[in-house]
């Protein structure tokens, strides 16, 4: 029986050719052996093992014949191979130190983007049941397309728990987390929390401190969590102790849970209250027309999203027996976070795309470090070369040399690894700070380690093949005789590395400068309105809602004040829509949806906007009251030529069109500005945040006690606290600017691992010129001679890198561009400065060695001829 032929050929190629036939016939006779002992395949594995010298104690032991094993395998001979590595490593210093810091910088990257990857990969997976908890969505088909819409009436959380009980174990309806102030005794805190069903606790499966799941069944009751827990009681046991919640509700703790954690979908909610808090009259709570709420469901063991999501479509259309289409789908928590975008009622991604880009950045970013050893190791390929013969002739075989070269690669590696560690330990802290995250060193992760050691296992494989597999080849014969040539086309694998390396820092380069052009035109877009001096309160408390004139004759009096007005929704916010608007000439089988604003008749001068025709509110005309204020993007949707004076009717009541606004920015900046109605009501209801101008002759810093004091006198229960619209504003660029400081460091990285490897190869270089340079300046070469002798080569390849980059770095970015509406075109200057910046940086690194070697004294380098 003829052993495996693939693991003869391997032999072939380990094996010097005067042993082959010897080691081949001990292997055979041994694989006759076993194959009466332990069968035939269990044959084939132990002649494997054997082949690759896996076998301890490295022989192969029968009772009448040992036969010695000549593999790489043994524990002797890989103390040697480190020997010899360390002390190659020592003798080069230079060389070790580009190759041991370029590779802990790429790995320190990889790593950092390990950890971010899979803290997002990782959202959500706190809770228990992630796999199974959906929210429930609606798709409603509207004018220009059909829009996705999270918020949903109160009463589809029962229809569907009593619909379909086979389907779903939870049904739970929720609000949106607001602040609310929460006190106990003198102690008062502004806190982000939510008013829930029940059973909210169960379906987020929180895990109780003190209490349990159950205690939100009580109306009058809270769920707080440890740290505002550990804010309002210290030490003391919190339980049935009575707190109030926006001055309004006193209720019992009845459960203290665990902080959820950042990569949490609910981590901004610091207590749970019963929902029934929110609703005096029962009648609101099966009000179908108002949709303020989320409803999250855990389905059954036994169902499916899909098939759920095809029974519950229609239920809420045939509720409000609405003339639009619309329909109810289930969207699973474990996308929620990374598939967050949706378009046309299509799900467009979301941060996934991010975590694609900064997965390849990282393997980008360690593969230019592999490079910069590959190229370093087989530039100095001529000087290895007369070792590689030597060993040869007294009879290494090629697999030993292979191993020995791998074992530099894996000494290397080993010692990057380390530094890496240490890197990325001390820079955690501040890439938290910039990418917003709570990241930590694993440690005591088993599965860290086992990820780190495989990791660093690749890696050395990477960057330890070619070198290992090209130095290993070299004839002996030629080598000792001195013809050994590594020819002209030997270094083509180093420059196409070069090439490649360059690509990659020179894309990353373009893209982040586009990124941050990106965010400074949308931040330099006219917004429609004035945001220096403007400074936003959240009304909280009963003791300022409804009490308008007080408060702004109060702040008036303080003088500096320039105004005072109020609004249902924030400036950068639009918190409420609506699309059963109606209009002359409207198709009654179109929806259009409108953001709702409802605001005080001062509201206009506070914020500035700019009334394009008609007139603004007035409190001299008591009729504004039954009047719409429309902007720009309201009358393009509506389609009215003449829009003032028309009527609209909405809820039953005729609303005539008062003025038409300017746009203003008040949601994204990236997209086009919402159709928004705004008007103003007598009884002054529904209003949540008070907006203040501040007089421009008085400093911040001057009014801002003032301001304090008269809301202490009103409201002594709650905190003063504030915002200001241009800082609340800035928060709307901070994903993309998280992103871009992020892209930055990377690229910056990645141009310096580049460079890095671009100085180790042209000092080799002027090293193996030295002569040449010293016959060049003897004849009569100037220094720039010399320098552009030694550098034209370098920069030819940094070009090259530009040339294929550049339609890369296009295509890639018009693909990232073309998620905003409101972007910038990519113009051709940007690669250009790239370009240059690129060759600069390349010219600057080159350069240092081609001096050094262009003002060395020839008489030093030609002595020794």
């Amino acid at each position: 029986m003829q052993p495996p032929p693939l693991a003869d050929y391997l032999l072939k190629l380990v094996c010097a050719p005067h042993r082959l036939e010897e080691v081949q016939g001990d292997l055979h006779e041994e694989f006759a052996y076993q194959i009466e002992r332990i069968g035939l395949r269990r044959a084939r594995w132990r002649y494997w093992w054997d082949v690759l010298g896996f076998m301890k104690p490295f022989a192969i032991k029968r009772q009448d014949k040992q036969y010695s094993t000549p593999y790489i395998t043994n524990p002797i001979m890989i103390r040697n191979y480190v020997k010899i590595a360390w002390r190659n490593l020592v003798r080069n210093k230079s060389y070790s130190a580009i190759n041991i810091v370029g590779l802990a910088v790429g790995m320190s990257v990889a790593m950092l983007i390990g950890l971010w990857v899979y803290d997002e990969l990782s959202f959500n997976t706190y809770h228990q049941n992630h796999d199974r908890i959906a929210q429930v969505m609606e798709n409603e088909t509207l004018e220009g397309g059909i829009e996705t819409l999270t918020s949903l009436p109160m009463p589809l959380s029962q229809e569907i728990r009593t619909k379909y009980p086979n389907d779903f174990k939870y049904v739970v309806a929720a609000t949106a987390s607001f602040d609310q102030i929460i006190a106990y005794k003198d102690k008062k805190f502004t806190k982000l929390g939510t008013y829930a069903e029940s059973e909210f606790p169960e379906l987020m499966t929180l895990k109780m401190i003190k209490g349990t799941r159950s205690g939100l069944k009580d109306p009058g009751s809270v769920l707080l969590s440890e740290s505002v827990a550990k804010a309002l009681f210290g030490d003391a046991d919190p339980l049935q102790k009575a707190v109030k919640i926006g001055n309004k509700y006193t209720v019992q703790v009845t459960g203290v849970y665990e902080d959820l954690p950042r990569n949490s979908a609910f981590a901004e909610v610091t207590f749970v209250a019963p929902i029934d808090l929110l609703f005096e009259d029962k009648e609101d709570k099966n009000n179908w027309r108002s949709s303020s709420f989320g409803i999250f469901t855990q389905l059954n063991p036994n169902s499916r999203f899909d098939d759920v999501s095809v029974k519950i479509k229609d239920l809420f259309r045939i509720h409000t027996q609405d003339k639009t289409q619309s329909a109810l789908f289930l969207y699973p928590m474990n996308q929620w976070h990374l598939y967050s975008t949706w378009e046309n009622g299509v799900n467009t991604g979301g941060r996934i795309q991010f975590v694609w880009l900064f997965s390849i950045i990282g393997v980008f970013v360690l593969l230019l470090a592999c490079i910069n050893f590959m190229n370093l190791s087989t530039a100095r390929s001529q000087k290895r070369a007369k070792e590689v013969g030597i060993r040869k002739a007294i009879g290494s075989l090629r697999g030993q040399l292979i191993s020995q070269f791998f074992s530099e690669s894996f000494l290397v590696v080993a010692l990057a690894f380390g530094l890496s560690l240490a890197v990325v330990w001390l820079i955690l802290p501040y890439f938290n700070e910039v990418a917003d995250k709570q990241l930590v060193m694993p440690w005591t992760d088993a599965r860290f380690w086992l990820l780190s050691i495989g990791f660093s296992l690749f890696t050395g494989v990477v960057a330890g093949s070619y070198p290992a597999l090209y130095l290993s080849s070299f004839q002996p014969i030629k080598v000792l005789k001195g013809t050994f040539n590594i020819g002209r086309f030997a270094s083509i694998p180093r420059k196409v590395l070069v090439v490649i390396q360059f690509t990659v820092s020179v894309t990353l380069i373009i893209g982040t400068i586009i990124v941050f052009r990106q965010i400074q035109f949308a931040k330099n877009r006219p917004i429609g309105y004035s945001r220096e001096g403007l400074i936003n309160i959240t009304m909280n408390t009963p003791e300022i809602q409804g009490n308008y004139d007080a408060v702004r004759n109060e702040l008036l009096e303080t003088g500096v004040v320039a105004d005072m007005g109020e609004s249902s929704s924030p400036i950068t916010g639009i918190w409420s829509s609506a699309n059963n608007l109606d209009w002359r000439g409207k198709d009654p089988n179109r929806a259009a949806s409108f953001g709702t604003i409802l605001v005080t008749p001062d509201f206009g001068k506070v914020v500035g906007w700019k009334v394009k025709e008609g007139r603004e509110f007035s409190r001299q005309f008591t009729s504004d009251s039954s009047t719409f204020l429309l902007n720009e993007a309201a009358v393009k949707l509506t389609g009215l030529k003449n829009p003032v004076g028309e009527i609209i009717k909405w809820h039953g009541k005729n609303w005539k069109v008062l003025g038409v606004l300017k746009d203003m920015v008040m949601t994204s900046p990236f997209e086009p500005v919402t159709p928004t109605v705004f008007m103003i009501d007598s009884k002054e209801r529904g209003f949540n945040i008070i907006h203040i101008k501040l007089s421009p002759t008085v400093s911040v810093r001057e009014a801002l006690p003032k301001l304090e004091a008269v809301f202490k006198k009103l409201n002594p229960a709650a905190p003063f606290e504030y915002r200001f619209a241009d800082q609340e504003y800035t928060k709307k660029f901070a994903a993309e600017e998280r992103i871009g400081k992020l892209a930055s460091i990377f690229a910056i990285l990645a141009i310096f691992i580049s460079c890095l490897g671009l100085f180790g190869l042209s000092s080799f270089m002027a090293e193996q010129r030295i002569k040449e340079i010293g016959v060049r300046k003897v004849l009569g070469a100037t220094v720039p001679n010399i320098v552009s002798l030694l550098s034209r080569d370098f920069l030819m390849l940094v070009f090259i890198a530009f040339l294929v980059a550049s339609p890369l770095a296009w295509y890639m970015m018009d693909k990232f561009l073309q998620s905003y509406k409101y972007r910038i075109d990519i113009e051709w200057w940007v690669f250009a400065l790239t370009g240059a910046l690129a060759i600069s940086i390349a010219l600057l690194t080159v350069s240092f060695q081609s001096i050094k070697a262009a003002l060395m004294n020839p008489v030093k380098s030609l002595r020794s001829e």
